[in-house]
């Protein structure tokens, strides 16, 4: 329609089809509170794309999957192991964006042990603190065994016992405890789970398939905001750093800046650089698909290919 001819539409037609045209509310359910694994969704141009988003910050325990599967949030951010499971469950979850490439999760250990690999860690002794319901942990007892170390609970983001204890190892965030412990004066040393084969796609932008079959534009329009978002976060983190830490003043400004900073060769690689942030492959969906049939978490064939759809 060309500008003069709208120019001439009454004003009342003209209001009717500004209401039309008024993007409805979805929302992007995270899994934990605001900090820089979520920098991109924050600093996505959702308006741009037409799309109202609100974004709901999550905790622990949040059942972020279980609520786009249901319809209370119509996107939501996970986990690639969490989705497989979920969808063997009949939970009709797709991913779209995989922000991490490579898993952040990681075993931290003290320098001084002089430890070589996860393997010498677990034929050494000591103390490990660890899910042990999570999939890797149940991979690596596989793998290695622990009766040669004394497996707790993990405290979560708590490092005081492993400040204590020289001989105390526990499971982290390669991008988060690690900083946090040597800002206290620790000399760390981190083994990525990642160097062990288990390496799920992480904070993965998922949403179910009843609403990308319902909706394919609002879901193509979704991805490419988080894309543009995340390029942006990547080449300047500060401006979002600030909005996250007035949503979450645990999290100190030195260590939003520090932990974007570290996230980055998770985020970026070889492979996104020739295909695009986010990108996904069947591959490694098929590798994660047989490493969980392995330790029991899926108990019937999942389809690779139905895990994922790209844009």
């Amino acid at each position: 329609m060309h500008r003069r001819t709208f120019l001439q539409i009454t004003p009342a037609v003209a209001l009717l089809s500004g209401c039309a045209r008024a993007p409805r509310k979805i929302r992007l359910a995270l899994n934990w509170k605001p900090d820089p694994q979520f920098g991109g969704f924050y600093a996505a141009p959702y308006q741009a794309q037409g799309l109202d988003v609100e974004i709901l910050p999550g905790g622990a325990g949040t059942p972020t999957i279980q609520m786009v599967g249901a319809g209370s949030a119509e996107f939501g951010v996970v986990s690639g192991d969490e989705l497989i499971v979920a969808r063997s469950q009949s939970n009709d979850v797709v991913a779209l964006f995989a922000v991490f490439q490579n898993n952040p999760q990681g075993i931290m250990v003290h320098a001084s042990r002089k430890l070589k690999s996860l393997g010498e860690l677990l034929k050494s002794g000591g103390t490990l603190a660890l899910q042990r319901g999570l999939p890797y942990a149940r991979l690596l007892e596989k793998k290695y065994g622990f009766d040669k170390v004394k497996v707790v609970p993990s405290p979560g983001g708590d490092i005081s016992a492993f400040l204590a204890d020289r001989n105390f190892a526990q499971q982290c965030f390669i991008m988060s405890e690690p900083l946090t412990a040597r800002h206290q004066g620790a000399d760390v040393q981190v083994f990525p789970v990642s160097e062990e084969g288990y390496n799920p796609y992480t904070t993965v932008l998922v949403t179910s398939a009843e609403f990308l079959r319902k909706e394919p534009e609002r879901t193509k329009s979704m991805v490419a905001a988080v894309r543009e978002g995340w390029r942006s976060y990547l080449d300047d983190p500060k401006p979002v750093n600030q909005r996250m830490n007035q949503l979450n003043p645990s999290m100190s400004p030195e260590v939003f800046a520090e932990v974007a900073e570290a996230q980055k060769p998770l985020i970026e690689t070889e492979e996104t650089r020739l295909k695009g942030l986010g990108s996904m492959s069947k591959q490694r969906w098929e590798t994660l698909i047989a490493q969980l049939s392995e330790v029991g978490d899926i108990r019937k064939p999942i389809e690779a290919g139905d895990c994922y759809r790209t844009f």
